[in-house]
């Protein structure tokens, strides 16, 4: 299989992965490693073709590959773990790449045109934590909400078990433990 096919596979591999939403862990150790030597070189492959370019261009051709290249792994790593911290370390990666390759770009202007062009980048990036920010804590009142309603419950479920005795009121009681993660 020649080398740019096998590239296309893994970009829409890739893509796919990402277009996933809710990941888990999913990928073996093997896969992982395979997949993430591929990107390493799949990006290497993108900034060397940048040095044919000059100037700006090529700093923002380089700044590109590496914004590709660290979003891709970060995907890749929320792919394997599957861990709410990997899903959000991809979103900032996201967000930190768009942003040093909008400052990038903003070096072809000058004057007021550069001032409001890195205004509007750092704008979008402040937006962007800002929202993260927002769902992570947003995350984790519904996780504390969820908490306190299985505590309430498994408090009247044991309340009820209280009226029986022996065997019943233990198997009673370990079922609602169960029932309610306790």
């Amino acid at each position: 299989m020649t080398k740019q096919i096998r590239t296309s596979r893994l970009l829409c591999a890739l893509a796919l992965i990402g277009l996933a939403g809710t990941a888990s862990a999913n990928l073996t150790k093997p896969v992982y490693s395979q997949a993430k030597d591929e990107v390493k070189a799949m990006f290497k492959a993108e900034r060397d073709k940048c040095s044919s370019l000059a100037g700006n261009t090529k700093d923002v051709c380089v700044e590109r590959a590496k914004a590709h290249e660290k979003v891709a792994l970060a995907n890749l790593e929320y792919q394997y773990t599957g861990t709410v911290k990997d899903h959000n370390d991809y979103l900032e990666s996201r967000y930190e790449a768009r942003y040093k390759l909008a400052k990038e770009m903003c070096d072809d202007k000058s004057g007021n045109a550069k001032d409001v062009c890195v205004a509007e980048a750092k704008a979008e990036h402040d937006k962007a934590k800002a929202d993260l920010k927002a769902n992570k804590k947003i995350a984790a009142a519904e996780a504390d909400v969820m908490e306190t309603k299985l505590k309430a419950d498994y408090k009247v479920a044991n309340e009820r078990c209280d009226s029986l005795s022996g065997d019943a009121k233990d198997s009673c009681q370990a079922s609602a433990k169960a029932r309610y993660f306790q």
